[in-house]
């Protein structure tokens, strides 16, 4: 096992002290030669303290970058990568499944996952709605859909046309601002804010991802919306037109819209569902082997009965209905969870409304809008014996878990991607050697005499470099949609605040029992973090734990 090769290898570190021989554990944060030096201070196994300063110090300060680049290479094995499954489910939260008794589920990629195929269809439909029916320029039909430009979770400022990545604790990524398809460079983003890269919290988005002047993309459907977007502002900035930022962004905003408003992509969708629908087999698997455990499910979508009826029949069979004990259609979420006006009205076998009251929801029979806390009332399925999946953080998972304490599992097809790239040996040394050099800043920032800082500014250089390698592997413009270069996304804070479970596909589930518990991994906080490679830079060691080297990431 690698984790076993990294353990044992680390423990040989303590042993010889990254000096070749045994030595002692020191705890002292003043070694010569590992941190700042001190009276008296000493490090047992060193063999001299270190040089006073000049070209001897700088001399001493490589030796110990390369003594550290010897380590790295040495903790880590080619077995080390391939560590991550890209098809298991990983627990923000523990939830043990036997306590579960009530499954829900979305419909749109969630129940049925869409290639990316779908992704150009829907660009092109809403760029030519745009020249076509908003009178846009023609030169706009010159724009493809690049897959390989946005992702998801990305903010947009609307009065500044900027498109950005922005951390957990609201702060630019530099490096991450585009507006129209050009970067904007990083002293031109501080000095838009105000001088800083921090984005106040009462211009951040909101609950549901809308703030009075920033908008988060959250859905899988808005990477084409951010496209369109960014290639219509460049469209107008490349030809010097004046525009209204705000009229232009509710422009795009609308025909997208409009593509999904007039059916457009439930037509494509229909016509060919076997380019589009993905793993409708695994679906089918799911579901049947939840009811044959006695489970009982549920189906709250936006998308309406006829489109959802044809996708079903086509994973899963003409009798699907009969797996669900009730079948919501046109629900109108997120108000779907907070607005108590609206009644269920039931829809016969052709789809059309009928009159009658509700005073219960049937199996076998559709229903359309309604609300929550009538849902509530007539199933009486609440807490934490229901889990329910989605792929929109806040239209699907938000508030069932925040008001209701309902269980929730995010959908996030990226995972399998972003885990594969995670897998890599070219990831996990970047990264590796990024947290030892951090490490070893750190540790060296007490010499500030003119040849150490040089050493210092090279170091780094070279850390920055890293940092941008890394962040290419998985998006050229703005790198992984869960981590900036170190800190956590906001997309990421939001997954982790607002599911209890996150997968790459409904699909993982086929892999754990019904009664499996998914325990979360203890993850650090800073004052107790285990043994990180920057840790290891100096053979001093901050805490006396071994933590698995595997969990790196």
């Amino acid at each position: 096992m690698a984790g076993v090769g990294l353990r044992a290898a680390a423990r040989l570190w303590l042993r010889c002290g990254g000096q070749g021989g045994p030595r002692a554990a020191s705890s002292s944060p003043s070694c010569p030669g590992c941190g700042p030096p001190g009276p008296g201070a000493h490090c047992p196994g060193t063999p001299q303290s270190a040089p006073a300063g000049g070209a001897e110090l700088s001399a001493h300060l490589w030796a110990r970058y390369q003594d550290m680049r010897r380590l790295v290479h040495d903790l880590l094995p080619p077995e080390v990568c391939s560590l991550l499954n890209p098809a298991a489910i990983y627990a923000n939260n523990e939830i043990s499944l036997r306590d579960v008794e009530v499954y829900g589920f979305d419909y749109d990629y969630t129940l049925a996952q869409y290639a990316d195929a779908l992704h150009p269809e829907i660009f092109t439909a809403a760029r030519d709605i745009l020249i076509e029916h908003y009178k846009y320029p023609e030169g706009i039909r010159k724009y493809d859909y690049n897959p390989s430009f946005a992702i998801r979770g990305l903010h947009y400022d609307i009065q500044k046309s900027l498109l950005m990545k922005i951390d957990a604790f609201h702060y630019v990524q530099l490096g991450t601002a585009y507006r129209g398809l050009q970067p904007v460079p990083d002293e031109e983003v501080i000095d838009l804010y105000g001088g800083t890269q921090h984005i106040p919290l009462y211009q951040m988005s909101g609950f549901y991802g809308k703030g009075p002047s920033i908008k988060q993309f959250m859905d899988i459907f808005s990477l084409p919306e951010m496209a369109l977007l960014s290639c219509v502002v460049d469209h107008f900035l490349g030809h010097g037109l004046e525009f209204d930022q705000a009229h232009l962004y509710k422009d795009v905003t609308d025909a997208i819209r409009d593509v999904h408003v007039k059916g457009l992509m439930y037509q494509w969708i229909e016509r060919d569902m076997e380019k589009y629908i993905l793993r409708g087999d695994e679906t089918f698997a799911v579901l049947s082997r939840l009811v044959a455990h006695g489970k009982q499910l549920f189906l709250i979508t936006n998308s309406p009965f006829s489109f959802v009826d044809k996708g079903m029949r086509h994973m899963v069979g003409p009798d699907w209905r009969q797996l669900f004990d009730v079948v919501i259609v046109q629900a109108d979420k997120p108000s779907f969870f907070t607005d108590r006006r609206k009644p269920f009205r039931k829809l016969d076998e052709k789809g059309s409304l009928q009159w009658d009251r509700i005073t219960r929801l049937e199996k076998g029979k559709i229903y359309r809008q309604g609300n929550l806390f009538d849902f509530l009332r007539l199933t009486e399925w609440r807490g934490p014996r229901v889990l329910y999946f989605g792929d929109h953080l806040y239209s699907d998972l938000a508030d069932l878990m925040l008001r209701h304490g309902w269980r929730t599992g995010a959908i996030i097809p990226e995972l399998e991607r972003e885990i594969r790239i995670i897998n890599t040996e070219q990831y996990m040394h970047s990264l590796t050697w990024q947290q030892a050099l951090t490490g070893l800043l750190e540790r060296m920032q007490t010499y500030q005499d003119a040849e150490s800082r040089q050493v210092l500014a090279a170091w780094m250089k070279e850390r920055q470099e890293l940092r941008c390698i890394t962040k290419a592997l998985f998006n050229a413009q703005f790198g992984s949609i869960f981590r900036t270069f170190h800190n956590p996304t906001y997309f990421s804070r939001r997954l982790v605040r607002f599911s209890d479970l996150y997968m790459a596909s409904l699909s993982c589930l086929l892999n754990y029992r019904v009664d499996f518990t998914f325990y979360p991994r203890r993850t650090p906080l800073q004052h107790e973090a285990p043994l990180w490679m920057d840790q290891l830079c100096t053979g001093c060691m901050k805490t006396p734990f071994l933590g698995d080297m595997a969990h790196i990431r």
